[in-house]
């Protein structure tokens, strides 16, 4: 950033620890005070304690949604510019989220300039379109790639915890190109004779 902020406070709701941490880091070397918060809770914590003027929340977090911490923003009358950050993009809870007051909703993984590119744009302007934004189904992967990272690799936690059927979750890392790889349409090969 050219300038330095007038308030520099930073609310992060995000229940990864890894994810919350590197964000946090990130951020405060690009001038903003973090206030970390993996929850529901410790955001009413945070907030009653010091109002942010930045927030960036999770939509899906173990003890509530994000929503509830935009609502607690809202209720105390805040002017915090506040995103969402989710893994679990939906056209409802976009909705919701900029009814409550949210300025953005960032589809995961989103990077430290998107990011800083939703806090900092002007009233009433848009953010910048991302310069490579990757395909659904590569969202859809890099999303079943968190969950597995968070159970080590287990197929069968994973699935439950995207509340899927164990199989699904199979064919579905069966049939997905690996990060980087083309996809040649789920695993047909056009220059097979199918006769």
């Amino acid at each position: 950033m050219e300038q330095p902020l007038e308030d520099p406070t930073l609310l992060i709701v995000e229940n990864d620890t890894v994810f919350r941490d590197q964000l946090a880091k990130v951020m405060a070397n690009r001038g903003f005070t973090p206030l970390k918060a993996s929850g529901v809770t410790e955001a009413g914590a945070a907030i009653a304690e010091r109002e942010p003027a930045y927030a960036v929340i999770d939509l899906h977090l173990d003890d509530g949604s994000g929503l509830e911490v935009i609502e607690m923003l809202k209720q105390q009358g805040s002017k915090a510019r506040v995103i969402v950050l989710t893994g679990y993009g939906n056209t409802p809870t976009a909705v919701a989220a900029v009814k409550l007051g949210a300025i953005d909703y960032l589809a995961k993984p989103a990077d430290a300039d998107e990011i800083v590119d939703a806090l900092m744009v002007g009233e009433g302007g848009l953010p910048p379109a991302p310069d490579n934004p990757i395909s659904p189904e590569e969202a859809k992967r890099q999303h079943i790639e968190r969950f597995l990272e968070r159970t080590d690799g287990n197929i069968t936690r994973t699935a439950r915890l995207l509340k899927m059927h164990r199989r699904t979750l199979q064919r579905i890392l069966k049939r997905a190109p690996e990060p980087g790889e083309a996809d040649d349409g789920g695993g047909y090969d056009q220059n097979a004779d199918h006769r």
